[in-house]
C-alpha cells in the first residue's frame, strides 16, 4: 500500500511539476491568480464534501472564495470587507433556503471555516508572486523539502509520537526533520534565487518547516472530525 501511494505521488509530481513551473515562471501573474482561484474552488468543494455540507451553502461558500481573488486583483483594500459580507451571505442563505432553524450553526460553520481556511490562506501566494516568481518557487521548494524530510526521518528514526490522537504516524523526530529540511532548503534555494541575508533565510525555512507540520496536523484534525481517511481525491496520492 505504501509503495502504491508513493508511486502515485511520484507520477503526479512528474506530470504536474513541469506544468506548475511553466505557469509560475513563464505566464503573467494574473494567470497565477486564476490558477490559485481554481485550486481554491476544488479544495473548497472537497472540504465541503468531507463535511457533507448542503449543496446550496457549498456553492455560495465557493463563490465567496472566488470573490476573494477577484477583489484582491481589482481593489485590494476591499478584501477586508469581504469577511462580514460573506458571513451575511452564507447566514442569509441558510436562513432563507432551509426553513428549519435547528442545526443552523452546524450547517453554517463548515462553510465559513472552509472560506477562511482555503482562499484566504492561498491568497498570501498572490502577494508573494507580485514580488517575483522566485518567491513561489522558494516557498514550494521549502515545503516539499520539509515534508519529505519529515516523512523519511520520521519513518527511519521516529519513535516519540508527536500527537497520536490526531495523527498517529507523526513523530517528534519527524517534526524536527521538517524544520531542518526547511532551513537547509531555504539556504540552498535562497542563495540560488533570492538576494536575502542568511539569517532571514534560516528563519524563513524554520517557519516553513514548523507551519508544514502544523498544517498537516490541522488537516488531520479536520479529517478525524469528519471521520474520513482522505480529504479529497482530485490529485491522486495527495
Amino acid at each position: 500500500m505504501a509503495n502504491s501511494e508513493n508511486a502515485k505521488r511520484l507520477i503526479v509530481a512528474v506530470l504536474v511539476l513541469p506544468l506548475f513551473y511553466l505557469a509560475v515562471t513563464k505566464f503573467p501573474p494574473i494567470l497565477f491568480l486564476v490558477l490559485l482561484a481554481a485550486v481554491s474552488v476544488l479544495a473548497q468543494v472537497e472540504f465541503y464534501a468531507m463535511y457533507k455540507t448542503k449543496k446550496p451553502l457549498a456553492l455560495i461558500g465557493a463563490l465567496c472564495g472566488v470573490s476573494v481573488f477577484i477583489t484582491a486583483f481589482y481593489h485590494q483594500p476591499a478584501i477586508y470587507y469581504l469577511l462580514p459580507i460573506s458571513f451575511m451571505l452564507i447566514s442569509s442563505a441558510r436562513l432563507f433556503l432551509i426553513r428549519e432553524p435547528s442545526s443552523s450553526l452546524k450547517d453554517i460553520s463548515p462553510v465559513i471555516i472552509g472560506f477562511l481556511y482555503i482562499p484566504y490562506l492561498l491568497l498570501a501566494q498572490w502577494h508573494l508572486r507580485l514580488h517575483g516568481y522566485e518567491w513561489i518557487l522558494f516557498l514550494y521548494g521549502c515545503v516539499w523539502a520539509s515534508d519529505s524530510a519529515a516523512y523519511y526521518i520520521g519513518k527511519r528514526i521516529g519513535k516519540k509520537k508527536l500527537y497520536k490522537e490526531v495523527s498517529p504516524n507523526k513523530t517528534v523526530e519527524g517534526a524536527f526533520g521538517s524544520i531542518a529540511g526547511g532551513i537547509l532548503s531555504a539556504l540552498l534555494l535562497g542563495k540560488l534565487m533570492l538576494n536575502a541575508p542568511v539569517h532571514v533565510l534560516m528563519l524563513a525555512g524554520a517557519a516553513v518547516g514548523a507551519i508544514t507540520i502544523a498544517g498537516d496536523l490541522v488537516e488531520s484534525m479536520f479529517k478525524r472530525d469528519a471521520s474520513v481517511k482522505d480529504s479529497g481525491s482530485f490529485i491522486p496520492g495527495h
